[in-house]
């Protein structure tokens, strides 16, 4: 299967460069993959296609502010990207300009409070980086740090918990779960009123999120690894929907690739984990019944992946019906539903 099977065109001006106010008044397609219908909705709609006793999966994971500027000793600006933490004082980063940041150098930030020293550079270009700090480092990450927008967005984001889940708990995602950007309290409590269980999953999205498949033939494609924790409350409640011939659905593709990740003879698997698993078309799906997502990137690996849930050639119809709706796509863009 080639990676050009997954392109499709889009005018740069659907690319959205804010996030909508309300969150949930962003527009909803609902794409019935069984009779191939495409409906155009307001995502607050989405309680209407949910049932009494499906069960809602999301990913609660949090977003760190893991986009730091600072200083070399010469004066020089430094990005430092966090990607995965190492240990309590050790991350894996991307540093710019890479090629001016050699081993032992340091980098300061403002203030002094945190310092910055390159100690190892791995093949694929990334810095071990160790840090120095006074307190608690989350703390000097929340004074210092900015929220890790993805490249395609070129505006400043004025209010830092839009690229935020408004149930966000825990984690250290270096990009937001973007599915569940939509949801707001209320209408959590509009579904949880109906009769639907909302159980969370953590999926630490990481930044191989936004990166294309660049090989030809997309099983050439080396997938990104990501750690991921399903609490034993959850797994019991996925369970037990399943055993009941409940629909589970996910928010998101991070829920997907958890929950698919867990499956285990028909069950998901509590506890802690990582994965690489990639989804194209051709993939039996073992837990997920119906899927909340977002529009994708070109030749990247959620479209392939939405287009194994559904099918290729209905995916592309329905983004091509989005351009010419002018739907808003990618990370504050709008929303589907596939059933």
């Amino acid at each position: 299967m080639k990676t050009t099977d997954f392109e499709y065109n889009l005018p740069e001006e659907l690319i959205a460069q804010v996030p909508i106010y309300p969150r949930d008044s962003s527009r909803l397609m609902v794409v019935d993959k069984e009779t191939e219908k495409i409906e155009n909705k307001i995502f607050s709609d989405i309680i209407d296609y949910l049932d009494e006793g499906d069960l809602l999966v999301r990913n609660s994971t949090k977003v760190i502010p893991a986009r730091l500027i600072g200083n070399k000793e010469t004066g020089a600006v430094v990005e430092i990207f966090l990607l995965n933490r190492l240990d309590i004082n050790r991350w894996e980063c991307l540093v710019r300009p890479g090629k001016r940041v050699k081993i032992g150098q340091k980098i300061i930030f403002k203030d002094d409070s945190l310092t910055a020293k390159v100690i190892e550079i791995k093949e694929d270009g990334n810095r071990i980086v160790e840090f120095e700090y006074n307190g608690v480092f989350e703390e000097v990450l929340d004074n210092l740090g900015e929220m890790p927008l993805p490249p395609y967005i070129k505006e400043k984001l004025k209010d830092a918990n839009r690229y935020q889940t408004v149930y966000a708990k825990k984690g250290e995602s270096v990009a937001a779960p973007t599915a569940g950007l939509h949801f707001t309290d209320e209408l959590l409590k509009k579904i949880k009123a109906k009769g639907i269980e909302i159980v969370d999953v953590f999926l630490e999205v990481g930044l191989g999120t936004f990166r294309p498949v660049k090989a030809e033939n997309i099983l050439e494609h080396n997938m990104h690894e990501e750690k991921f924790e399903i609490p034993i409350e959850s797994a019991n409640k996925i369970n037990a929907a399943k055993k009941e011939g409940k629909r589970v659905i996910a928010v998101g593709t991070t829920s997907v690739r958890t929950l698919e990740s867990a499956a285990n003879n028909g069950k998901v698997m509590a506890g802690e984990n990582s994965t690489k698993i990639f989804i194209y078309p051709g993939y039996k799906f073992k837990m997920v019944d119906a899927l909340i997502t977002n529009f994708h990137l070109p030749k990247s690996t959620l479209l392939m992946l939405v287009s194994a849930f559904s099918n290729r050639e209905l995916m592309l119809r329905a983004y091509e019906n989005a351009v010419d709706e002018k739907y808003r796509f990618f990370s504050f863009g709008d929303a589907m539903f596939i059933k």
